[in-house]
């Protein structure tokens, strides 16, 4: 990062989501000293890519959020999103507050199922809470019978399902719940009968569902309507400027991109827009962010996991070195300049 940037007063960013994307685009315009300011529904940062292992290891939940208002102060808002004034350029807020932006960040990333994601208003306390009350033997109903993305190397794939064998975990597979509906979720009860289209019946105490995330798009829907992939994204040049717009930006799982929805992306895409804000203030040309190959590393516990770098296998070895056992925590609480507990 460069020295800090002069800049007048009519200069103001608005980040609108405080997920990988908008940490990493917040602390960069702090380094530069350009205003700013975060929006989030939560009152705290919510490392998700370890929701998973919060929901099973007590006392882990506390190290995957991380406060706003101590790393960014006057800088964040918390509060909920729900239109874009785009004449007056102006994001308007669920309490009736107006914030006026000079350039905008649209980082609300995607929604799903608790316990992967926690997208609530609520505070951090309470959501540290939610997870430490799921440590349970699991079942997993799955429709195919390859596991993980698609994308991944049909011997990955492989190796999640014969990981997942060996931790005791029931595989049902090629088949479909057939009772979703009348299912309790995220709700601990005595005897719960999940039901699937083959006749299967598992007795359960809690039903969490993982069929997949999807882009919240409520923020900006009505504001840029024609600006939408048909999955909710917003359409993007290769700057990661929203098509016809100069000044806004999208970035992370709210980009229409061509590549998997990562954390990792999701930063990557900021480093681009906080350098194009930069850019156009020193009247410089813009950079282009351009996809690159796939880099998928699935933890599997602590010490277990596969994935695959560029097209090649990536056996437990690396995979629990560079990723298992701290899942990427320590560098958001680095980015967020505050220290784990």
């Amino acid at each position: 990062m460069g020295a800090q940037l002069s800049v007048d007063n009519s200069v103001q960013v608005v980040i609108v989501g405080g997920g990988f994307g908008g940490i990493a685009a917040a602390s960069q315009l702090k380094s530069w000293g350009i205003p700013f300011i975060l929006v989030d529904m939560r009152d705290a940062f919510h490392h998700n890519v370890a929701a998973l292992r919060a929901s099973v290891e007590k006392g882990f939940a506390k190290k995957t959020f991380i406060s706003y208002s101590v790393t960014f102060k006057d800088n964040f808002r918390q509060g909920l999103v729900v239109g874009i004034d785009l004449r007056k350029q102006r994001v308007l807020l669920q309490d009736g507050e107006a914030l006026s932006f000079s350039h905008l960040i649209l980082a609300t990333g995607s929604d799903g199922p608790f316990p992967g994601k926690f997208n609530q208003l609520s505070n951090m306390e309470m959501a540290i809470q939610s997870y430490e009350v799921m440590v349970k033997q699991v079942t997993l109903i799955h429709s195919q019978v390859p596991l993980a993305d698609v994308e991944l190397l049909p011997c990955v794939r492989q190796e999640v399902k014969e990981i997942l064998l060996r931790k005791g975990v029931k595989l049902v597979l090629s088949e479909r719940v057939s009772n979703l509906d009348q299912l309790p979720l995220n709700e601990s009860q005595e005897h719960i009968l999940v039901k699937t289209d083959k006749g299967t019946e598992v007795d359960t105490n809690l039903v969490i569902l993982c069929t997949g995330i999807k882009i919240n798009s409520s923020a900006y829907s009505s504001a840029f309507s024609d600006k939408l992939a048909t999955n909710g994204a917003l359409r993007v040049n290769e700057h990661l400027q929203v098509e016809g717009f100069d000044q806004i930006y999208a970035i992370g799982d709210c980009a229409d991109v061509k590549e998997p929805k990562m954390a990792y992306h999701a930063g990557l895409h900021a480093n681009v827009v906080v350098a194009n804000i930069v850019n156009s203030m020193k009247q410089k040309p813009l950079q282009s962010y351009r996809p690159g190959a796939l880099t998928f590393l699935l933890s599997m516990g602590r010490n277990d996991g596969v994935g695959q770098i560029s097209g090649f296998y990536v056996g437990r070895l690396m995979v629990r070195l560079a990723k298992s056992r701290d899942l990427f925590i320590s560098t958001s609480w680095k980015t967020m300049g505050q220290t784990p507990p």
